[in-house]
């Protein structure tokens, strides 16, 4: 965790994708950047423009990711404010204990400061440790590959799943990712990723053999040990969504560990 991922040293780039942004968009995007540079608030890029940076593709989702540390949500929120964007949550009510959603017509600027399910709050690696990508006339930060992918593997939902977001940052940025350092913020989830490797294993065995060899040995076996754990651990559950989803959550199910 003290260091940078080799994902995270390459050196600024002139990706093509930024032209596929829509002006009408990138001008109000632009202005929420403008605003929080302009009072030396820190962020880094996720969502599309993270995905973008390391796989090459443009996804237009019409939704901006600024990531910032807790302590400066605040003055974020007062940026996005000054640059003509207006709360969501009148028109959509969302959870604001980890999100302020603006924005303008269409167009959405999200301030994000730690993960939906609470699991962690965004730190210095996820603002420092990114690339540096050039979006338009813009050099901008962008959370490491290693932090878009811990936070896309508990977004399994019934209604959204990010694991092909996941398996995507995996072949694009799996040789040379910090693989030690994910594994790390993980820790007692590590069978997530696990599972996502299997599945990118199944899809991909020669890519799968690109990635280093030594991580194989650090993943978890799925493996059962009778009697070694509960049938269903409840906040494991949560973490992938706190609506009822699973059936032995659900009233007249099993009984189940906390």
């Amino acid at each position: 965790m003290g260091h940078e991922s080799k994902a995270s040293q390459a050196s600024a780039r002139h990706p093509p994708w930024p032209e596929q942004i829509p002006d009408e968009q990138w001008s109000i995007y632009r202005r929420a950047i403008d605003e929080a540079q302009a009072r030396d608030v820190r962020f880094a890029l996720g969502g599309a423009f993270a995905i973008a940076t390391y796989t090459g593709h443009w996804r237009n989702t019409k939704d901006l990711d600024l990531y910032v540390l807790p302590r400066d949500r605040d003055a974020m929120i007062e940026a996005v404010t000054r640059a003509g964007l207006d709360d969501y949550y009148d028109e959509l009510p969302y959870d604001r204990s980890w999100i302020y959603r603006a924005h303008r017509g269409e167009v959405i600027v999200d301030v994000i400061w730690a993960m939906a399910n609470r699991r962690a709050q965004v730190d210095e690696v996820w603002i420092t440790r990114g690339p540096e990508v050039q979006v338009r006339d813009e050099l901008l930060r962008v959370v490491p590959p290693e932090e878009v992918i811990w936070a896309k593997l508990y977004v399994l939902q019934r209604d959204r799943c990010d694991w092909p977001d996941v398996l995507n940052l995996v072949y694009a940025t799996g040789p040379t990712l910090d693989w030690s350092h994910l594994l790390d913020r993980l820790a007692e989830d590590t069978l997530l990723l696990t599972g996502v490797l299997s599945v990118f294993t199944w899809l991909g065995p020669d890519r799968a053999r690109a990635l280093p060899e030594s991580i194989w040995d650090r993943l978890p076996s799925p493996g059962l040990r009778a009697g070694s754990a509960p049938e269903i651990v409840r906040r494991r559950v949560d973490l992938l969504d706190t609506r009822p989803w699973f059936v032995s959550m659900m009233k007249g199910a099993g009984s189940s560990s906390s």
